[in-house]
Order: structure tokens, then sequence, then C-alpha cells
């Protein structure tokens, strides 16, 4: 992944590229040369190009790495205060915990939209097959977050202990 320091290199070299062309459009403009307009408009937007580097270099792209966290999948999330991941059903109670976290980091966002509450509630589930032919979702916890803060110290996970013995014992 590209750090911001990289980007900031980028907006450098984007940026004399503006410069060279911004000196050609005017030069056109000089000279009358029948391409002025076309370079008004590379000008315009290798600015726009610039401008967008640099603030790719202000702010961090990094994602938060839980260790422990297993794979998940979004399987429902209404944009605003809830969500449902999809977890594999060999998962344990601390790979649970730490696969919340991660869910918990990783659907967090400012624009989400919290009307009555400003918390957001994922809810980790699998499936199951108690017998042959039948499917039955089994949720075995819920982690609860604040909409507005990124660096919540209050989440709240909630694993249910009791739904582990309905799952498949592993073979390992």
């Amino acid at each position: 992944m590209i750090t911001t320091s990289e980007f900031f290199q980028l907006t450098q070299w984007a940026g004399i590229a503006t410069l060279i062309v911004a000196v050609l459009a005017i030069a056109g403009f000089l000279f009358k040369w029948g391409v002025r307009f076309q370079l008004v408009g590379v000008t315009g937007f290798m600015a726009v190009l610039t401008g967008g580097l640099f603030a790719l270099s202000l702010v961090p792209i990094m994602r938060t790495v839980v260790p422990g966290a297993v794979r998940f999948s979004v399987i429902y999330d209404n944009g605003a205060t809830q969500a449902v991941i999809a977890v594999p059903p060999t998962i344990t109670e601390t790979e649970l915990d730490a696969t919340l976290r991660q869910a918990a980091s990783d659907l967090f966002s400012y624009g989400r939209l919290g009307r009555e509450q400003d918390q957001l509630n994922i809810r980790a589930r699998t499936i199951i097959h108690p017998e042959l032919g039948v499917s039955q979702p089994l949720y075995l916890g819920n982690v609860k977050r604040s909409l507005r803060n990124r660096e919540d110290e209050q989440i709240q996970i909630e694993i249910f202990a009791d739904k582990f013995a309905k799952l498949p014992k592993s073979s390992a």
C-alpha cells in the first residue's frame, strides 16, 4: 500500500507537471496555437489531480489489524446502526472476540446515520446444519460501538458462550 510520504512525492511531481502544462497553455495563448484551449483543460485536470494527491498525502490510509481475527463477510448493513457479519462455524470464542473488534474497526464510518441511537450494533452469525437439508443461522455474539468516535474506548462486546455448544466439533 502506498504511504503518505509516497503520495507527497507524487504530489510534488504532479505539481511540477501541472506548472509545465500551465506554462505551455500561456505560451499557446501568446502564440495563438490551435491547441491552446485543450492545454487549458489539461492544466485544469492536472490541478485537480495534484490536489487529490495532496489530500491523500495528509491522511493515512491505514487499516487497523486486530491480531487473532478471522476473515468475515458483511451480509447485512443498513448504513446506519445495524450490521451482521458471517463467520465460519469453526470459530472459537477468542477468535470471535478479535473478529468483532476487527469488524467494529472496519465498519466504522462518519457517514453512518444514527437517528435514535448513536451506537453501531454488529452481530456475528454462522450457519449450522442440524440435520441433512436444514440450515439454521446461529448468532454467536455482537459488538456495540460509538457512531461518533473512531477511537471508542467504550466498545461493548457480548459473546454468547451457550451458542458455541451448538457448533459442530472440529476434527482437529
